[in-house]
């Protein structure tokens, strides 16, 4: 038998540390959040904001946190659940809810430090990344306040794998048009050809206002009624039409920008009081009692069972 080196030895398990428990459940790129947080010494105890967006089964989340040392600090927070206050009831986790997220998190957030009406950001989205240079810095920003500098936070996208055209560079997109100064550029947008090395502002544009949505729509109407019916009822239960969808996601990023604030938590009041109670604890009389009763019927149960076996061998020895 040829020699085999051991690797797994007790020298090995002795020193074996076990990973932080996010990354054992793979919700953290570590080596991407240390980067992320990280500030600069000479900056001493300034936050370092970032922007979060992420996916769950049914909505879109966007968040402002700054990490401390306890963790994470969380200034603002966004979720597509929310945009139907605003006129947006179905898609709630496409791109161009994505970007009414986006912008509802930016608007909210610059409304709660005083800068909503320095900043409007691009009430008319193109597609095109803006920014203004000043000196050698370069903000993310249609125009520069002269005495109050921009709101500057940076994408955290979590373990989202960054391909060209998704929805987190959606959302990223609506807080910068909501005013946020977010370093980005357009090699990540929807519409940009990577072989070619150009960009089409209009494609993203489109995505933006549900084009592909409403392309969609149209074509299964066309070919396949009955799965239109089933995949867009919804949209057809609140009168959504293929060509009213520009004007749908216009109006609701107007009303976005005309009150972006937290709707008001109403109080929880119990209705009915009388139908579940608590039972009450037992004494020590009776748990007693209830422990004699229960022997008592399993033993009235053991003799019930002997009397059913003694009369079957009489039968038995009848025949």
């Amino acid at each position: 038998m040829p020699f085999v080196k051991v690797i797994k030895n007790k020298a090995y398990f002795k020193r074996y540390q076990v990973k932080y428990k996010r990354r054992r459940e793979g919700k953290t790129d570590y080596r991407a959040r240390k980067r992320l947080i990280t500030q600069d010494k000479n900056k001493y105890n300034t936050p370092k904001y970032r922007l979060v967006v992420r996916f769950s089964n049914r909505y879109v989340i966007c968040a402002i946190h700054s990490s401390e040392l306890v963790g994470d600090k969380c200034l603002c927070t966004a979720t597509s659940k929310e945009l139907g206050r605003y006129g947006l009831k179905n898609g709630l986790k496409n791109f161009a809810a994505a970007y009414c997220t986006g912008l509802l998190c930016a608007r909210r957030m610059l409304q709660k430090v005083g800068l909503d009406e320095v900043y409007e950001g691009n009430d008319d989205p193109d597609g095109e990344v803006i920014s203004t240079e000043a000196g050698k810095k370069t903000y993310f920003v249609e125009e520069l306040d002269d005495d109050k500098r921009p709101f500057k936070c940076i994408l955290d996208v979590g373990i989202t794998s960054t391909t060209t055209g998704h929805r987190v560079f959606a959302a990223m997109k609506g807080a910068t048009d909501g005013g946020l100064d977010i370093p980005h550029n357009h090699k990540r947008f929807a519409g940009y050809d990577k072989e070619a090395k150009e960009f089409d502002a209009e494609a993203m544009k489109d995505r933006i206002f549900g084009a592909h949505v409403s392309e969609y729509m149209e074509k299964l109407m066309d070919e396949d009624n009955a799965k239109y019916q089933q995949l867009f009822a919804d949209y057809i239960k609140e009168g959504v039409e293929p060509d009213g969808m520009e004007d749908l996601y216009t109006e609701v990023h107007a009303a976005i920008r005309e009150d972006p604030s937290p709707a008001e938590k109403s109080e929880f009041e119990v209705e009915d009081r009388s139908s579940h109670k608590k039972t009450p604890k037992l004494t020590y009389e009776e748990r007693k009692a209830r422990v004699a009763a229960k022997k008592a019927e399993m033993e009235e149960d053991d003799d019930e069972d002997e009397d059913m076996d003694d009369e079957e061998d009489e039968d038995d020895d009848e025949d």
